[in-house]
């Protein structure tokens, strides 16, 4: 399994996963490939999400084998459910990796996307009807927990395609 930890400017740390089952032939995990040029409505940018980068289940797995590589089991705090730990870690290691929701990951009842779709907008930063917005408080939430985990957060009309290359440089490392 490749992975690893790239520090952010602030000094926090960013987990990055090359998603350990398959790799493309940049070294890159298929599923951050799948997410790295979407842009949700709401502005998320879904390469900088734990779930759908392929990081979650990467941590899981990792985690799980720790866990039976080490033995913790046998000598860790007698209060866990090592079985049922073992089980979670395993299922969520095994989990698809969310697609992203320009592709029909993410909530299947989601009222920005809906509404966007709805008014034929990539963004909802382009919608001329953002004053009377009715989504505005669920927008707002939704970008605050993802800056708060985070992820990357288009807030402002401007060049989607420069924001997204910029973004995917910083996570790959890369700079041109």
């Amino acid at each position: 399994m490749d992975y690893m930890i790239q520090w952010r400017g602030d000094g926090g740390e960013v987990a990055r996963s090359r998603k350990g089952s398959k790799k493309t032939a940049g070294g890159k995990s298929q599923a951050f490939d799948n997410v790295k040029n979407q842009l949700a409505y709401c502005g998320l940018w879904c390469g900088s999400c734990l779930v759908g980068n392929g990081t979650v289940n990467e941590l899981a797995q990792r985690c799980r084998k720790a866990i039976v590589d080490y033995g913790v089991n046998e000598w860790g705090p007698s209060e866990v459910d090592y079985e049922a730990l073992l089980k979670g870690l395993a299922e969520i290691g095994a989990m698809t990796p969310c697609r992203g929701c320009l592709k029909g990951g993410g909530r299947t009842d989601c009222e920005i996307r809906a509404c966007a779709v709805s008014k034929r907008v990539s963004e909802c930063v382009d919608c001329k009807e953002s004053k009377g917005c009715t989504n505005v408080k669920i927008i707002g939430h939704m970008r605050r927990g993802a800056k708060r985990v985070g992820m990357k957060v288009k807030d402002r009309a401007g060049d989607r395609s420069k924001v997204l290359r910029e973004w995917q440089d910083e996570a790959t490392g890369s700079r041109d």
